[in-house]
């Protein structure tokens, strides 16, 4: 029999993310495991930034990472709340990168035995151009991957 210990749920925060999240706190309830919640900020990967001075780039890396912390704490009180938990544990974090990498490096990191993530369900030149997340964390991970799709 298969054992979840811990399951990574990687947010953006949206629609596709709630649903997930409802998904993620199912399979950890009913398995006994820990859930892990991430944010991955990808805003500031971008390379342009290097043209700005690196002040500019510390100052706008705290207020960004500042807000998104605020955001996942309000994302775990909406949806993650001590009424809806129950025993399940629930830790969360907010990390900078790439979200593919980051993903896949959090769930070595606290050991998931399962990602779940929503995908936003982009098809044709949309997806060529944008890509999906969603595909890359599934064609790269060690472990199962359940995509959510709103």
């Amino acid at each position: 029999m298969i054992k979840y210990d811990c399951i990574l749920f990687a947010t953006d925060f949206s629609d596709s993310s709630e649903k997930a999240c409802e998904h993620a706190l199912t399979i950890a309830s009913m398995a006994g495991a820990r859930l892990h919640v991430l944010h991955v900020i990808t805003e500031l990967v971008d390379k342009r930034r290097r043209r700005l001075p690196a002040e500019v780039i510390e100052i706008f890396t705290r207020e960004v990472e500042t807000h998104a912390v605020e955001d996942i704490n309000e994302f775990c009180r909406r949806y993650l709340s001590a009424d809806k938990v129950g025993e399940v544990k629930v830790t969360s974090d907010v990390v900078i990168g790439r979200s593919e990498e980051e993903i896949l490096r959090q769930a070595a990191k606290v050991n998931a035995d399962l990602i779940v993530l929503g995908t936003h369900g982009r098809t044709g030149i949309e997806k060529v151009l944008v890509g999906s997340t969603a595909e890359r964390v599934v064609r790269d991970s060690k472990v199962p991957v359940l995509t959510v799709r709103i």
